[in-house]
């Protein structure tokens, strides 16, 4: 299943995220995604491990394993490097050792004190508070986006983590719209405002940490995931699937792209199969009266301030 981006690429409602993901392990975990029937790998400049997944790409392709026009690549502008996008990108794709991404995105609506290209540091003031820069505007970054769609570099350009208000400014001022607005989006925080404005407009969704975060943003963040609610649990006995695959096809059914991670072999497959029953109209909107308007995923504790305030 895929979805039909504005930019008239097909985009694959489902993928990896590679957040948090061992260097290690990487390259057997993306060639066993790909057996599986991956398609769609959401990667990002601040993962730091970009070049792991070229590793595994390279293999993937040479060994005759999937072709390069089979798979759905994405990574991200990191915000120290909204002042060099196209060097940005550069590195990614060198990285990544591609000659196009699928899918290229604003990572947060942010530019902050350059670093170095690929170092993607936040850097905090004396104060403790990440050092944001101010002479960079989100339109200057967006213009040089669309600059690496003309250069053939990349084929659809999107945003992340952007709320309504910069959403509609970025439709505003844009030549190229952004094709995806990736945000965290799960039972537990369903943010439907924002969805239905996006979908409205014509950018999907693709939302990033599907299941809540889980162990990992527990371990960062402190965080509870939405796959202990008995609500998920008793769904996932009436269909007889896991609270995570109730979860990821609550997303689905939402016309939302999901991207959830795991480094395990088992759980790749089990979130993958997803495709092979539906949820009804009444267990859907169980699942929406789940909200609890909570964020898992709180770079504040990084940055010494709540770009979401």
């Amino acid at each position: 299943m895929a979805i039909t981006l504005n930019s008239g690429f097909k985009m694959p409602i489902i993928g990896l995220g590679v957040w948090r993901m061992e260097s290690q392990l990487l390259k057997d975990l993306i060639l066993n995604s790909i057996k599986i029937g991956y398609r769609h790998f959401d990667c990002a400049a601040d993962y730091k491990n970009e070049a792991e997944v070229g590793v595994a790409l390279k293999e993937a392709f040479s060994s005759g394993l999937v072709k390069r026009e089979d798979l759905f690549i994405t990574t991200k502008l990191w915000n120290s490097d909204h002042g060099h996008v196209l060097e940005a990108c550069k590195d990614s794709l060198k990285k990544l050792q591609l000659d196009y991404l699928d899918l290229y995105l604003v990572h947060f609506p942010v530019a902050t004190r350059h670093t170095g290209v690929g170092t993607t540091d936040s850097a905090l003031g004396e104060d403790g508070v990440l050092d944001i820069d101010t002479t960079i505007s989100l339109e200057t970054t967006w213009r040089a986006m669309e600059d690496l769609v003309s250069k053939g570099l990349v084929r659809s350009i999107g945003i992340s983590n952007y709320d309504i208000f910069l959403t509609r400014d970025c439709l505003a001022y844009s030549k190229i719209k952004p094709a995806v607005n990736q945000i965290e989006t799960h039972p537990y925080f369903q943010r439907d405002s924002l969805v239905k404005f996006c979908q409205k407009h014509g950018v999907c969704v693709t939302a990033h940490t599907p299941l809540g975060g889980a162990a990992a943003n527990k371990e960062w963040f402190g965080t509870f995931s939405c796959l202990d609610d008995p609500l998920l649990k008793g769904l996932a006995e009436k269909y007889k699937k896991t609270p995570a695959q109730i979860a990821l096809r609550w997303g689905i059914q939402r016309n939302t792209v999901v991207i959830p991670k795991s480094s395990k072999l088992e759980r790749l497959k089990d979130n993958f199969e997803v495709f092979d029953f539906e949820l009804s109209k009444e267990d859907m909107e169980l699942i929406k009266s789940m909200d609890r308007e909570y964020r898992t995923n709180q770079p504040a504790k990084f940055w010494g301030i709540n770009l979401y305030a």
